[in-house]
């Protein structure tokens, strides 16, 4: 059984050995899948995959071997669910209010429910139904101008209020060896931000102690100067999935150069989906287990650090001016992202954002999702996540505050 399945793990990458695939044909036999894709998927990946690092192989395998398979998933009631909860949202500006100003959430509720009782299939394209590709309020892979509901599928237009259905797992490679070269010279770019004026005079200063020495009619004279070791501290905080989907390839080039850089005191790396709230992630994997809270980290690390954010900065406008805007199903944001990114723009002394959308794409008069771009470029320095953006945003963190 899906032997031609086992194949394509192979040319993905995935090591598979025999008596993994036999372990998983007998918890298949034991009915551990549950009868739908989504459960052989999950069962699958536990048993075949022995590191993190594959997990983005396995994706791909999955995806080829099973394209255009479906099971359905009971997202419904979960949308139904949610929209049951009272959570008026709480906007900061005129111009968001006017935006979603008829975002209610009984009447959602009450429209999606009118449509699933005259709905009797699926539905593709429209501006009616529940479905893929359209323009309809409900579904996936479609646009709304006043934001919806996604329910289940991948993410389009990037106006979705929320998300109704499981996020999988689409981490960042770290054995990407094609093309990391270049972001590895880039990032020793970050040597230059060395300062002598920076740390501690702990080291001896020999010419100086002897020029000194002399001056001083002989009688010893010890100059101490600043050692020149490279005393930087990096906060790397990168967006995982979503929007930032298109730019997987590119963001592990950079991730994978990150990782095998030696030349910086100290490197953090965490994660976020689409914008910062409470919680921040130490993996790719923007999960409850794998969340920290924002607030401990600015505790934690002193003003000193050089923060680098990268991301899309592309998300509904709510997302980063709500209470409760977080796009994930089972994330409630007490605070709204914006606040969030303006603590973080308050405690770090030096600042940037890295952005794959070349610049052209931030004008809002040719991008209708450049809108939170232009909100976010009001909080930090963005530069594109190029070389020569890399070198400017350099640049920019080595002014001194």
């Amino acid at each position: 059984m899906f032997v031609n399945f086992l194949y394509e793990l192979k040319r993905a990458g995935v090591p598979v050995s025999l008596t993994e695939w036999m372990t998983l044909m007998e918890a298949l036999s034991k009915g551990l899948a549950f009868s739908s894709l989504s459960g052989f998927y999950h069962l699958a990946r536990s048993v075949l995959v022995k590191s993190e690092f594959h997990f983005d192989s396995f994706d791909l395998a999955f995806q080829n071997y099973f394209k255009g398979v479906e099971t359905p998933v009971n997202v419904i009631e979960q949308a139904l669910n949610w929209l049951s909860k009272e959570q008026p949202p709480l906007m900061t500006s005129p111009e968001e209010r006017e935006l979603f100003q008829d975002w209610d959430v009984k009447k959602l509720r009450h429209e999606l429910e009118e449509k699933l009782k005259t709905q009797d299939g699926e539905r593709q394209g429209g501006s009616k139904m529940a479905g893929t590709g359209g323009a309809s309020r409900f579904g996936h892979s479609g646009f709304n101008p006043k934001g919806g509901i996604r329910i289940g599928g991948a993410s389009g237009g990037s106006s979705a209020v929320k998300v109704a259905g499981e996020r999988r797992y689409r981490g960042y490679r770290s054995d990407v060896i094609i093309g990391v070269r270049k972001f590895e010279a880039a990032l020793r770019i970050l040597r230059q931000l060395t300062s002598r004026h920076e740390g501690l005079k702990s080291e001896l200063d020999l010419n100086g102690t002897v020029g000194a020495t002399c001056r001083n009619a002989g009688k010893l004279k010890l100059v101490w100067d600043r050692p020149r070791k490279n005393n930087i501290k990096i906060v790397l905080i990168m967006d995982s999935g979503g929007s930032m989907d298109p730019y997987i390839e590119l963001c592990s080039r950079l991730f994978s150069a990150v990782k095998r850089s030696t030349h910086l005191k100290d490197l953090k790396c965490y994660y976020f989906h689409n914008c910062i709230y409470d919680n921040i992630y130490v993996k790719p994997a923007c999960v409850w287990s794998n969340a920290v809270k924002t607030y401990d980290i600015l505790h934690n690390l002193d003003p000193d650090y050089r923060l680098i954010i990268v991301g899309d900065a592309s998300m509904a406008p709510g997302e980063l001016t709500m209470v409760n805007g977080a796009i994930d199903w089972d994330s409630m944001n007490n605070e709204s992202g914006a606040v969030w990114l303006e603590r973080l723009a308050r405690h770090f002394k030096h600042a940037v954002w890295l952005n794959p959308i070349p610049a052209q794409g931030w004008d809002e008069r040719m991008n209708y999702r450049a809108h939170t771009i232009s909100m976010i470029r009001e909080l930090f320095p963005m530069y594109e996540l190029s070389l020569s953006g890399l070198q400017q945003a350099v640049k920019r963190l080595k002014v001194r505050v």
